[in-house]
């Protein structure tokens, strides 16, 4: 049955109180607020006793991985998942980061991204260590990028 909706006035399907589906939505309806067994605040229910972000956070969480590396890197997830199955410089295999032998965020090529764990990732972009990081990859046969920043000497 179509009627005019007493919100917006357009000739829609009845829903509820007068208004059409959308107005009742917005201004009628309230949704129920319960307490989210994960982050314990009373939100509205997505599913399961989680709010929609924690239901995301816990259901979701590789899907999500995935189109953040597909849309920052545009890097597929597989390729991702084995560039960082674990540190090159160690071999650690809990938090592997990716990291651009280059610098450049923009070339993505297989051969110029290594998983690095987060101390080593932080070593190689401290000027005190990355010497130290940098040989060490090149023994593990990794091409040294040219980085014109070091091409320096402290004895002048």
């Amino acid at each position: 049955m179509e009627k005019h909706c007493i919100k917006c006035k357009k000739l829609k399907e009845h829903h509820g109180n007068g208004y059409c589906f959308n107005c009742y939505r917005k201004y009628s309806w309230k949704q129920k607020l319960k307490t989210c067994k994960r982050c314990k605040r009373e939100k509205p229910m997505h599913a399961k006793g989680f709010c929609a972000s924690c239901y995301n956070f816990v259901f979701h969480i590789e899907q999500a991985k995935a189109w953040n590396y597909k849309n920052r890197h545009d890097l597929d997830i597989k390729v991702y998942q084995r560039i960082t199955k674990n540190c090159v410089v160690c071999g650690f295999d809990k938090v592997v980061e990716l990291h651009h032998l280059d610098h450049n965020p923009k070339n993505n090529s297989e051969i110029n991204l290594i998983g690095l764990c987060p101390n080593h990732h932080k070593m190689i972009h401290r000027f005190k260590y990355r010497e130290e990081i940098l040989g060490l990859l090149e023994k593990k046969g990794f091409k040294r990028p040219e980085d014109p920043k070091l091409a320096f000497t402290l004895e002048d």
